[in-house]
């Protein structure tokens, strides 16, 4: 086994298409996201390594600034692995950014805010470009109606209700720092800012401030269904192909700056 003295950590901030993958973590026999890193990381290094990232992202979920680390025993300089692994990784994958981390960092415990968006085509006449990255929706949507529902979820809640499934013995208590919904044209977007998210709920949240949006049920509503806690209430689960992971933060004492990063 090797020592970790003879390794070094690097964190990587990338960003990905999620269109043709079955999401970040590997998966036997599909194409995912951290089996495309790692055989970029064996082809610049000579190395197998397994990646770590911040947010497990579902299939077809796409990402502008997914974090991501491994450790290695290579002496590449960071802004080599950035090149390096854009030199190997397919063209929907990229490395914006990296940088040398602690052994004891870790990106996935030591987050504290992971920021999505989703993103709507709202208009009467459907899209021949960009399907793959706006959920279509024809239908006009009431997007102050949206933000006020949105508005309800900031703070610590039990999110249970937005959660289709879950058997893990671990909470269902979620902390939103911010969550709001914006028009620009045609283009809806809906933001929101957590400690951490349960599985698919996003795209649940998502599903339900588009029922508000088109009249089929009222932020009064909305808020029966927060507080009810009830599994599965809400809904339905919008398509991935919408869903961003825009940043994931540190705390301010980290050695590394995410902007610095990207630059």
């Amino acid at each position: 086994m090797e020592h970790l003295n003879n390794l070094i950590k690097i964190l990587l901030v990338i960003e990905y298409n999620g269109r043709r993958y079955f999401g970040f973590q590997w998966q036997t026999g599909q194409p995912t996201i951290q089996a495309e890193l790692e055989k970029a990381i064996k082809k610049l290094t000579g190395e197998d390594r397994r990646v770590v990232a911040a947010c497990r992202t579902d299939a077809g979920v796409h990402a502008l600034g997914q974090v991501v680390s491994f450790r290695t025993a290579s002496e590449l300089p960071p802004a080599r692995f950035v090149s390096g692994l854009n030199y190997y990784l397919p063209d929907d994958i990229a490395v914006k950014g990296a940088t040398r981390i602690p052994h004891a960092f870790n990106v996935m415990k030591q987050a504290v805010r992971r920021e999505y968006i989703y993103k709507i085509l709202n208009r009467h006449s459907r899209p021949a470009l960009f399907n793959n990255f706006y959920y279509y929706i024809r239908a006009r949507l009431d997007t102050a109606s949206m933000d006020r529902a949105a508005g309800l979820l900031v703070g610590e809640h039990d999110f249970a209700s937005f959660v289709t499934e879950w058997t893990r013995s671990e909470s269902t208590v979620r902390q939103i720092y911010e969550a709001k919904v914006e028009r620009n044209g045609e283009e809806v977007t809906i933001f929101v800012a957590a400690n951490s998210f349960l599985t698919h709920q996003v795209r649940n949240m998502t599903g339900t401030l588009i029922r508000v949006g088109t009249g089929k049920m009222t932020v009064d509503e909305f808020k029966d269904i927060l507080v009810s806690k009830k599994l599965s209430l809400a809904g339905p689960t919008v398509p991935a192909h919408g869903l961003y992971l825009m940043k994931v933060i540190y705390p301010d004492n980290v050695e590394f700056k995410y902007e610095n990063l990207c630059t």
